[in-house]
């Protein structure tokens, strides 16, 4: 039998975080405990996931659907490493079908271990389902409700995010950006609605 290695340890004593549950110790002392929250989202297509997914499940494809400039600064789009303008994110992981993504270190800001997955999951021959998860870091925000209102905000966002998804997936085109700040005008549903 082969010898097998011995790595050292990185870790570290767990400590309690949130709700109780056992998590990684602060990174230094004084530091608040990392809490974790994620956020599952969903929205049903009435297409199939492959032309789903040919529609609005390139890396740069954010730029449509979440209303923001987007750019493959490193790399090439939808491969390992590919970096994006938006939020400086890194494509990590990916399926035929999806892609996880995690925001870079940023100077001068806590590093907040931002990851989030966009999956087309087929639900039938002819209809899908988009799933968006976020996940994050929130415990260098002041309190509880701070921590709420950012997660509400996310929440939000990608809600929105994944209506737009589904009008450019089944065919369907974006309404005009809203004004910053402004509510989002009515959008024109494709076919199939």
């Amino acid at each position: 039998m082969p010898a097998q290695t011995e790595w050292p340890s990185t870790s570290r004593p767990a400590t309690k975080v949130a709700g109780g549950r056992s998590g990684p110790p602060p990174n230094k002392p004084g530091a608040p405990a990392p809490t974790y929250p994620s956020i599952p989202l969903e929205i049903p297509v009435n297409r199939p996931a492959a032309d789903v997914w040919k529609r609005v499940g390139k890396f740069c494809d954010i730029g449509e659907w979440l209303r923001l400039p987007c750019m493959i600064t490193s790399g090439k789009d939808g491969e390992f490493g590919a970096v994006r303008t938006v939020g400086a994110e890194v494509l990590v992981g990916k399926t035929e079908l999806s892609y996880t993504y995690t925001q870079t270190v940023k100077e001068g800001r806590p590093y907040n271990l931002y990851h989030g997955t966009l999956e087309a999951r087929p639900v039938t021959a002819t209809t899908s389902k988009l799933v968006y998860t976020l996940f994050f870091d929130n415990s260098m925000l002041a309190d509880d409700a701070a921590r709420e209102a950012d997660k509400a905000r996310r929440t939000t966002a990608f809600t929105t995010a994944l209506q737009n998804m589904k009008i450019l997936a089944e065919g369907g085109t974006l309404p005009p950006a809203p004004a910053r700040g402004g509510a989002p005008p009515a959008a024109t549903p494709g076919r199939g609605n």
